[in-house]
Order: structure tokens, then C-alpha cells, then sequence
């Protein structure tokens, strides 16, 4: 693509030859090669202009950049080598970033995009989506916050959210390999920073909002406005909003885009028909046709057109544990019908579709010469894995696992550096669902291990003073792998231990400094030596 052809995605000045030809786009200047675009950003402590002039040494001789950015490549680099680059001028370059990389990498509708945004839920729901969609022999791509799939293979995801020409490049990638269909969490931070510009939705959904990246956003209406943004034309066709708290109610409210409301509330468009703790349930759809408070949850006449298509009713299994699971469950099968997929094709599969998701209510096993978890109730305590680390994600997954639980052990800590107002709700909330709170060290990166968890403490003693928590014994372990080893060894087989915090991650920050760890591998590990040693356990309370 020519320079010159960026204009109507980026307005600007056109600095040296307008016809040069880029075939790629980035704004890492270690990664950038020649014939691609460099986009050299203003940043927080050094403008990407600074790397240019080696860039240009090296042969890059597109850049994307600022008036401010272009002055200083100006007065680095010699007049007579200035004279073979070519530049693109504009006056905000991050927010025209993501347009220029759709535009470069011929993205615009391909593959389709399903989008998800919430607080709790994102990386599941893209998964049971994607396991829907396998089921139904399509192929499909999943870019979110534990890996990027494309056609079943596998690429380690560095943001929720890649950057825009990152994200671009991974659609040109996924079309190449016949992708039809990718489902995508987007998160508040890309949105608030562009990284998702440039990219089309045909349908987004929301799953809730919950206190998280505080330390952003600083409030959460504004934390709500940036996740909001999603649900405008600019990004969506439409979307499928889970009502079930009052965030939900009012981003059906704050939509521009044709909305379906889902929930167990006969108001719901998508109702959820549900008996708790069973993982199979009905999804029906029912148009409003009687009393609504809330116009605007219907859709427009373009999407209004299927309803008379529509199976009454679709019968689906959640193929993970919990109740929240349900209601992701319905929401991945709601925007695919949006979207869509026929409501007969999903009601075939939807109660033998799989879906793993590594790190999200996880039950993990023995690997190894040793026959798996299942097979050995008399030895070992369940032990699950979630990345669960906001107040309400502890107390659903808290929720979900009280009806199959004699005794239920939590493990977790807070991560350090960011959002501290939720760490008082994190106690909070395992103080009341948990009778064992083993409190331990998640990630404190630069922050005072010792202090996070007191203010976690503080949490855990304010419900105890009022009465209100269930749990009967706290224990403060503050080496992570020894709290994990010390709560699978004295749990009796009723007993279930919840991991939570950190799920997929394979890293622990302590000090600034990050080194190898799995809560899974070592959970894992910690059932082996049980087994091995055929312990008994012991009743922690």
C-alpha cells in the first residue's frame, strides 16, 4: 500500500515520496523492519521519534509520526539521507494507528469479530464460544488474555488486548489461514488506548462490571464509560448485554447499537431458564412484546428481521463449574445466534460442545504414572485453579463451589501496584464464602508483600467483627508455592481448595523481579506428593 493511500485514514502532511510502499506496520522500533511503517509515538518518558534515526540507518523509510516527532528525526538525521524517507504527519498519531494498520493489512471484515468485554468473564466466554464454533466444524481464532489461537495453534498473548498493528497482523494471519470467525476480549485499557481501533464487531457482548484497574481509570463510572465504547458503531453492528446487576441495566442504556438483553429475568430478550448448581439449562428467546421500562433494549429492524426464525428454545450444558458459568455460557450462544448462527445448529450441540480454559475454575489432576483426581476420592481434596482476583469474582467462585463442598479452603493474595481499593473487598468476600482462608502473596511487584496482604486482613476482620463470615480459621502463609503445598496436604477428600489470583499465569513478580511459577504445576504437584504418600488429610476447621 502506498503512503498516499493512508490520507483517509490518517489526515496529514506527506514528508518526501507519497508513493513508497509499506506492507506492514509497527511502533516497536525493535521489531520494525524495512518496507514496513514505523509509527513513532510520543510515549510517557521518550518519544518514539528518538529510535528513528537508527531505524533509518538500518533502511526503515516509512514513519508514522507527530509534528513534535518529525522535528526531532529532522534535526538527528543528515538532510540527504531525510530526502529517501517518507512520512506521514498527523497531529495524533496513536488514535489513527489502528485505522492506518487496518488499512495496511486489508483487515476490514476479515474474519468476523465477536467481541467480549466485562470485568469477570471475558477469557471463558471467547472460549465457549470458540468451543461452540469447533463443534460446529468452523474454523475459528480467539485473541484474549491467555493466548492468541489461530486454526487450533497456539501463540502466547503479552496483553488482553494487542496493540493495533499486533492486533491487524493477527487478522491478516488468521484470514490467510482461512479463519472464519474469531471471538476477542477487549479490554477497558485498549480501549481507552486505541488499541482495538481499526477493528469491527458484528456482535459485542458484556458480561458485568466489578471493582478493577482503579489505579486507571480512577472511578468506575469511568471505567464504565471506557468499556461503553465498545458499544458504539464505531466498533459494534450490535450487542448482547448481560442484565443481571445494574452496570448491565445501564450499558443497555448508554448503547448506541442495536442491543438483546440476557438474564434470568423474564424481562430478558435471552432468558436464562436455570436450576442452580445444574449445568444444563434452556436459553429462550423471547421478544418484548408486553411491558418494557427500557426501549432501547430492543434491537432495530435489521436484526429484528431473524426473531421470526428463531427456535423457541435451546438447551445447553455449561461445561465448566459455577452458576456465573451458566450465564456465560448463555452469552456465547446468544451472540453467536446474533450473529448468525442458526439456533437449531447450537440447540445440536449445546449440551456435548467442550471447552477448557486454562486457569478458569480449572480442577486439577494428577498427571504423570498416576491415575487421575477422579479415581481417587479417599486420598486427595479437590483442588481448582482461577484467575479470580477482584472482590466479586472471589465470591462467585466461592458460590459455586459451596453445594459440593464439605470444607472449602481459599488461597490467595493481591497483586501489588495496582487497584488497592479492592483489596479490602477481596478479604471481605473470603471471609464469607470460605471456612479456611490461607492468605498468601500473589504478585506485589514493587509494593510491600507484608502490606497487601494487612489490607486484605483489614477485609477478613471487618466481616468477623460483624458476624457475617463463614470462615473459621485463617492461616498467613506467605511463601505462595508453601501456602499451596500446606493447603492440599492437610485437606481432607470433602475438602475443595480454590487457588485463586492467578490462573494461567507461569510468573511471580516479587521485588521487581519475575520468576517461574504455576499455580497449576504446583497444585499438581502438591496432589502427587498427597497421593504418593496416601495421606489422609486433616480437617483444617
Amino acid at each position: 500500500m502506498r503512503i498516499s493511500q493512508l490520507l483517509p485514514a490518517a489526515p496529514g502532511t506527506v514528508h518526501g515520496d507519497p508513493d513508497r510502499e509499506v506492507d506492514g506496520v509497527s511502533l516497536d522500533s525493535r521489531t520494525v523492519t524495512p518496507g514496513q511503517l514505523y509509527a513513532a509515538l510520543p510515549g510517557a518518558n521518550v518519544h518514539g521519534a528518538r529510535f528513528a534515526p537508527d531505524l533509518i540507518a538500518g533502511g526503515v523509510t516509512a514513519i508514522l509520526t507527530d509534528a513534535t516527532g518529525w522535528d526531532i528525526i529532522s534535526t538527528a538525521v543528515d538532510g540527504s539521507v531525510l530526502n529517501d524517507v517518507s512520512a506521514l504527519i498527523v497531529e495524533n498519531p496513536r488514535s489513527v494507528l489502528g485505522y492506518v494498520s487496518a488499512a495496511i493489512y486489508g483487515t476490514s471484515g476479515e474474519p468476523q469479530l465477536l467481541g467480549v468485554t466485562g470485568t469477570n468473564g471475558k477469557t471463558t466466554t471467547t472460549y465457549l464460544i470458540d468451543g461452540m464454533l469447533e463443534a460446529l466444524g468452523r474454523r475459528t481464532g480467539v485473541i484474549g488474555t491467555v493466548a492468541t489461537l489461530i486454526a487450533g495453534a497456539t501463540v502466547p498473548s503479552v496483553r488482553t488486548t494487542p496493540e493495533a498493528p499486533e492486533l491487524h497482523a493477527l487478522f491478516a494471519k488468521m484470514r490467510a489461514a482461512d479463519v472464519d470467525t474469531c471471538a476477542m476480549e477487549v479490554s477497558s485499557h485498549a480501549l481507552s488506548q486505541h488499541r482495538v481501533d481499526g477493528a469491527h464487531f458484528s456482535v459485542s457482548g458484556f458480561t458485568n462490571l466489578s471493582q478493577d484497574h482503579l489505579d486507571f481509570h480512577h472511578s468506575m463510572d469511568e471505567y464504565f464509560a471506557a468499556k461503553a465504547t465498545l458499544f458504539t458503531r464505531a466498533f459494534s453492528d450490535s450487542a448482547v448485554i448481560v442484565v443481571e446487576d445494574q452496570w448491565g441495566e445501564r450499558m443497555v442504556e448508554a448503547a448506541q447499537v442495536p442491543v438483546r438483553t440476557l438474564g434470568r429475568d423474564e424481562r430478558s430478550e435471552w432468558r436464562i431458564i436455570h436450576t442452580p448448581g445444574e449445568s444444563e439449562f434452556v436459553l429462550r428467546f423471547d421478544t418484548l412484546t408486553t411491558d418494557s421500562t427500557a426501549p432501547q433494549m430492543r434491537a432495530t429492524d435489521s436484526v429484528g428481521e431473524r426473531d421470526a426464525d428463531r427456535a423457541p428454545a435451546i438447551t445447553l450444558r455449561s461445561p465448566l463449574p459455577g452458576d456465573f458459568n451458566v450465564t456465560n455460557t448463555a452469552l456465547a450462544a446468544a451472540m453467536l445466534v446474533e450473529a448468525g448462527v442458526s439456533p437449531a445448529a447450537l440447540d445440536a450441540i449445546g449440551t456435548t460442545f467442550t471447552a477448557s480454559v486454562p486457569g478458569r475454575m480449572e480442577i486439577i489432576d494428577v498427571s504423570g504414572p498416576h491415575v487421575a483426581l477422579q479415581s481417587n476420592p479417599e486420598h486427595l481434596p479437590r483442588a481448582i485453579v482461577d484467575y479470580s482476583h477482584t472482590p466479586d469474582a472471589i465470591e462467585k467462585a466461592l458460590e459455586s463451589l459451596h453445594a459440593d463442598s464439605d470444607e472449602l479452603v481459599i488461597v490467595f493474595g493481591a497483586g501489588g501496584d495496582r487497584d488497592r481499593g479492592k483489596r479490602f473487598g477481596m478479604g471481605s468476600a473470603a471471609a464469607r464464602g470460605a471456612d479456611v482462608i490461607v492468605l498468601t502473596d500473589d504478585n506485589p511487584r514493587t509494593e510491600d508483600p507484608e502490606a497487601i496482604r494487612a489490607a486484605i486482613r483489614e477485609g477478613i476482620d471487618a466481616e468477623v467483627a460483624t458476624g457475617r463470615a463463614r470462615v473459621k480459621k485463617i492461616i498467613e502463609v506467605a511463601d505462595r508455592g508453601a501456602a499451596i503445598d500446606q493447603s492440599i496436604a492437610d485437606a481432607d477428600a470433602a475438602t475443595t481448595v480454590l487457588i485463586a489470583g492467578k490462573g494461567h499465569e507461569t510468573g511471580q513478580s516479587v521485588g521487581g523481579v519475575v520468576s517461574e511459577f504455576d499455580d497449576r504445576s504446583r497444585t499438581r504437584s502438591a496432589l502427587s506428593a498427597r497421593l504418593e504418600g496416601a495421606q489422609t488429610g486433616k480437617v483444617h476447621s
